[in-house]
């Protein structure tokens, strides 16, 4: 579960990329928001997505996807 946004952190949603995506970014899938805690480079570009819940997802170099990600004032 995530937990709730930190007081004085600004909120945006960004379009990310296997290329852009960074530990900490909130992504839905199937209606459920998952918070990246690691990443693995794969072939061609591609990358495997570790979430806290101990889910993985992997994108393509070309996938595109909507996360929400803090940025701290």
């Amino acid at each position: 579960m995530i937990e709730r946004v930190p007081v004085g952190a600004l909120v945006s949603n960004v379009e990310i990329t296997a290329a852009t995506v960074q530990r900490g970014d909130i992504i839905q899938v199937g209606g459920r928001a998952h918070r990246v805690s690691d990443l693995f480079q794969l072939a061609q570009g591609a990358k495997q997505l570790l979430f806290e819940s101990g889910e993985l997802l992997t994108i393509h170099a070309r996938t595109r996807l909507v996360a929400v990600r803090m940025r701290r004032r």
